[in-house]
């Protein structure tokens, strides 16, 4: 076993000058992945197409309720998310162990509790919170 390097802590031999690793592949780790130019362009049509179809869908009226059309453009975003976490943030399973693909499951989960729960107490709020003597206004002479 080699000693540390003084300066940066590493075992000597871990890393060259350019930076690289033992295996070779410039300091990633075992299964993780190279992402090329070819890479980038392929996420960057994938946001522009993903955007440009709900714009068409909007401008164009294409469906005839508002709902169906919100729906749409939610579906759309969802990918849209997909695509750029992994074209653009490179998460993917093997990512640092697992670990990047926990934290975001997390995230996802603690913002649905949050955003359920707000939604819930305001509706509750409105609900309970109106004075009966508004309710009853429009029976006055």
């Amino acid at each position: 076993m080699s000693a540390p390097d003084q300066v940066t802590g590493d075992v000597a031999g871990s890393h060259g000058p350019g930076g690289g690793g033992r295996d070779g592949h410039g300091g990633h780790g075992a299964g993780e992945t190279h992402f090329t130019l070819r890479g980038y362009a392929t996420g960057f049509f994938a946001a522009v197409f993903l955007t440009a179809i709900p714009f068409w869908f909007v401008m164009g009226k294409t469906f005839g309720s508002s709902t169906t059309t919100a729906a749409v453009i939610l579906a759309f975003a969802a990918v849209q998310i997909v695509v750029h976490m992994i074209y653009f943030l490179h998460m993917s399973p093997k990512s640092e162990g697992g670990w990047n693909l926990l934290a975001l499951l997390f995230t996802v989960m603690l913002v649905v509790i949050a955003l359920s729960g707000s939604l819930w107490v305001m509706y509750h709020l409105n609900h309970n919170m109106m004075p009966d003597s508004m309710m009853n206004m429009h029976n006055m002479p």
